[in-house]
């Protein structure tokens, strides 16, 4: 009742509102002039089920992550979007920001070299306050809702996208702890990790959601045998590269030096602010190209993929699954 009151002060059609998402996708599916997409903006426990169910009716996919709660509905729902050949962007949005995809175009040039070293941190103070009310039933505080690790969940996964996406390195073995730091807490509010890359590369991980002051550092750092490269997400337009044996460059956003996967998802003048909703207009303009292309018959520009997918998702949460049991067994080497 609810919703059909909500939808009808919005002005929807009244043969266009539904009492389930699954009556949605179903009627929908079999309009004319049916939805092309679906974003998927719920909490955890639902992204599953959502999403089968649209693909399930020939409906591409857009998903907030992590894409799954566990490893086994993610390898289902990885299988299914193979099976169906339909799109799935997964918004971890910060693989839409222009510096993160010079970053990943410089590594793909091969500008650092091998990849030797991998720093990566997510550092938040949204629950430092142990005296903070959060409202009555938060789903992110509900493991069966929110997942396994809320801290792994909700930012952890970002950061280890951040990683994959960057160097395109896969982490093979992880020793981890994760836990609450904040007395009294149920759910994970910080993790930590040594990794191992399919590379011989290793990297450190960490990330927490209380730490008092902090508002919302994402940081990478990445070492290859020619030079390194730094990005912080509170200060988007930086690009620092520090090539080997000579001065540090700062790139930005359509400055010199910008390559094409960064220049195709900057859309103002050098020195003009692009941040958090950009990147995430950048993957749904991606997203909106593979899946005209697809309905087209036509292939896609190559630089409109690399908006994240069902297999980065299951990677996401197979490196979640393989922390979690790291950390149960106090910190033991753990394959990804």
């Amino acid at each position: 009742a609810k919703s059909k009151k909500d939808a009808e002060e919005l002005g929807f059609e009244s043969d266009r509102i539904y009492s389930s998402v699954k009556e949605l996708f179903e009627k929908e599916s079999s309009r004319k002039d049916g939805i092309d997409a679906v974003a998927i903006m719920t909490p955890n426990d639902s992204h599953f089920d959502y999403s089968m169910w649209a693909l399930e009716r020939g409906i591409d996919v857009i998903c907030d992550k992590p894409m799954t709660n566990t490893l086994a509905e993610a390898e289902m729902l990885h299988k299914k979007v193979q099976e169906t050949g339909l799109v799935f962007c997964l918004t971890h949005n910060y693989t839409g920001y222009p510096m993160v995809r010079q970053a990943k175009a410089m590594v793909e040039a091969g500008e650092l070299g091998t990849i030797r070293l991998v720093q990566v941190e997510y550092v938040q103070g949204g629950k430092a306050d142990e005296n903070k009310v959060f409202p009555a039933g938060y789903w992110k505080f509900d493991p069966a809702r929110g997942g396994p690790s809320l801290v792994m969940g909700d930012i952890g996964s970002h950061a280890h996208n951040l990683t994959r996406f960057i160097t395109g390195l896969e982490v093979d073995e992880v020793s981890a702890e994760i836990g609450a730091i904040v007395p009294n807490r149920l759910v994970h509010d910080f993790g930590g990790a040594m990794l191992r890359f399919s590379n011989s590369a290793r990297g450190s991980f960490w990330v927490t959601q209380a730490a008092a002051g902090v508002e919302n550092c994402l940081r990478i750092r990445v070492s290859g045998t020619k030079g390194s490269l730094e990005w912080m997400q509170e200060f988007p337009q930086a690009l620092t590269f520090k090539p080997l044996n000579a001065p540090s460059q700062n790139r930005t956003p359509n400055g010199p030096g910008t390559l094409p996967l960064s220049a195709r998802c900057t859309r103002l003048v050098a020195g003009h602010p692009e941040g958090f909703p950009d990147g995430f207009a950048n993957i749904y303009s991606d997203a909106a190209e593979a899946i005209a292309a697809r309905r087209a018959g036509k292939p896609a520009d190559p630089l409109a993929l690399y908006f994240p997918n069902s297999y980065d998702g299951l990677m996401g949460v197979r490196f979640v699954d393989s922390v979690v049991k790291s950390s149960n067994a106090n910190g033991q080497w753990t394959k990804c």
